[in-house]
C-alpha cells in the first residue's frame, strides 16, 4: 500500500452544521463537493485495514455532530463518521492472527447484544419474561431486538408507526402498538402484565411514564442515552432501588458479532432495509436519519472501491 494512496472520505469539522457541514473527497466530474485529502492509513500491530463495502448511517453519527455527546464524542476534529460497516480485510497488523487479507467482515466501531442486559437467553432457556421494545421498526438494533428476543422465552410488546405495525409482527412481537395512539403513549402492556424489561430505542419518554409500568426488578434500558441519563440513572437507584433506569454504551465484542451473523445465515435473523444510498449522495442520507422515519437499515455504500477504515481486531 502506497504512502500516498487516497480514500474516499467524508468528515466534518467541528460540531453542528447538519448536512451541509459534511465534506467529501473531491472525485472527477464532480466539483461540487468540497476537497478532503485522507491518507490510506497503516494498521497497527493489533488492527486490521478494511475496504468498505457497506455502512449503515445510524442516529448517533449525526447526533455526534450536533454535540449531544460532549465533551466526549467526538475525540478530536476532523471526524469521521462510521458505526456499524462491512468489507473486506486488506491488510492486518503483525499481532493480528485471526484475519487475513481478503477475509469478508463486519464490525462495529467503537459500539454487548441488548439481550445480555436485558437478562434474556437466546436458547430459551430462561424463565418467561415480559418486554416492551420501543420504536421497533427502526435501524438502531431496535428489529433486531424484537427478533433476538423472541429466540429467548419472551412476551414481546413493540411500538412503531401504523404503517410498520404489520413488519414488527412479522419480526416476531406477540403485541404491537401504534405509538401515536393513547395507549401507545401510556406505555401500558396490552396484556396488563407490567414489563421485566423495556428496551428503549425512542427519545423524550420520562422515568415516570416507564415506572409504574415496570414489574418489582424492572428494567429500562435505553440504548441512545444522553449525558443527563446518567444522572437520573443514580438519582432513581436512590428513589427506586429496585427498579433501574439503564443507560447502555454498546460495546463491539467479536464473538458476538459471529454469534449474529451465524443466525442470519441460518435464517433466524434477518436485516430490514429502509433504503440505499451512495457516498456521494451522503448529504441526503444524512438528511433521512435525523428525520427519523426510517424503516430499518439506511445503507450507505461507497462510490468507488477506495473507502478504507482501520479497526481494533475486537470490533471484527
Amino acid at each position: 500500500m502506497a504512502e500516498n494512496r487516497i480514500m474516499h472520505a467524508v468528515h466534518y469539522n467541528s460540531y453542528g452544521g447538519g448536512p451541509a457541514a459534511l465534506k467529501h473527497l473531491k472525485i472527477p466530474n464532480q466539483a461540487y463537493l468540497q476537497q478532503v485529502h485522507v491518507s490510506v492509513p497503516t494498521p497497527n500491530k493489533d488492527e486490521v485495514l478494511m475496504k468498505l463495502e457497506a455502512i449503515s448511517l445510524n442516529p448517533v453519527d449525526w447526533k455526534t455532530q450536533k454535540g449531544t455527546f460532549r465533551p466526549l464524542l467526538p475525540y478530536k476534529f476532523p471526524f469521521i463518521p462510521a458505526t456499524d460497516v462491512a468489507g473486506e480485510v486488506l491488510g492486518v497488523g503483525s499481532d493480528v492472527k485471526n484475519f487475513k487479507a481478503g477475509d469478508k467482515v463486519v464490525a462495529m466501531i467503537s459500539q454487548t447484544t441488548l439481550t445480555e442486559a436485558a437478562g434474556i437467553k437466546l436458547d430459551g432457556s430462561g424463565e418467561q419474561t415480559n418486554i416492551r421494545i420501543t420504536a421497533a421498526s427502526g435501524g438502531v438494533g431496535d428489529h433486531y431486538a424484537v427478533q433476538l428476543a423472541k429466540l429467548g422465552n419472551t412476551h414481546v410488546t413493540a411500538t412503531c408507526g401504523a404503517r410498520n405495525i404489520e413488519l414488527v409482527k412479522s419480526l416476531g412481537a406477540v403485541e404491537v402498538v401504534d405509538y401515536t395512539t393513547p395507549v401507545g403513549a401510556t406505555i401500558k402492556s396490552p396484556c396488563g402484565r407490567k414489563y421485566d424489561a423495556v428496551i428503549h430505542c425512542a427519545t423524550g419518554i420520562p422515568w415516570s411514564t416507564f415506572e409504574p409500568n415496570l414489574s418489582e426488578y424492572g428494567k429500562v434500558i435505553d440504548i441512545a442515552p444522553p449525558l443527563t441519563a446518567m444522572f437520573s440513572y443514580y438519582l432513581n437507584k436512590v428513589a427506586f432501588p429496585k427498579k433501574q433506569l439503564v443507560p447502555i454504551q454498546l460495546k463491539a465484542k467479536g464473538e458476538n458479532l459471529d454469534y449474529l451473523v451465524k443466525l442470519m445465515k441460518q435464517g433466524k435473523l434477518k436485516t430490514v432495509i429502509d433504503s440505499k444510498h451512495f457516498l456521494s449522495k451522503v448529504e441526503d442520507t444524512w438528511a433521512k436519519s435525523i428525520d427519523g422515519h426510517a424503516t430499518g437499515k439506511i445503507i450507505v455504500e461507497p462510490y468507488a472501491s477506495e473507502t478504507y477504515k482501520f479497526l481494533s481486531v475486537a470490533e471484527i
